[in-house]
């Protein structure tokens, strides 16, 4: 059973329905099913739709990703491609792989 201690809450802003924004979704939802799973809540947000929340969050360019809990609060922008990158900046320790996987 997760607790709320357990969870790791995450929010992208993106940019319209972009391909970069689109890469960015598929790419934070893959790393957070491999290496959160059943662990994390994740908001995207479009800023052009919510352009009073991304002033006020200081987002500046999109891709941004902010890691909202467990505090401190980190914030990762630009490509999610390096999975190991985007671990590291937003300081989530990665799964250990099982053997023979």
């Amino acid at each position: 059973m997760r607790t709320k201690l357990d969870i790791v809450r995450l929010t992208l802003y993106v940019t319209d329905h972009t391909l970069r924004s689109r890469q960015a979704i598929a790419q934070l939802e893959r790393i957070c099913a491999e290496q959160l799973p059943q662990r994390y809540d994740l908001e995207v947000v479009d800023v052009l739709e919510h352009a009073a929340e991304a002033r006020a969050r200081h987002i500046l360019a999109t891709p941004t990703v902010i890691r909202e809990l467990p505090h401190p609060m980190r914030r990762i922008i630009g490509d999610l491609a390096d999975m190991d990158k985007v671990l590291a900046g937003l300081a989530i320790h990665p799964r250990k792989r099982e053997e023979g996987t």
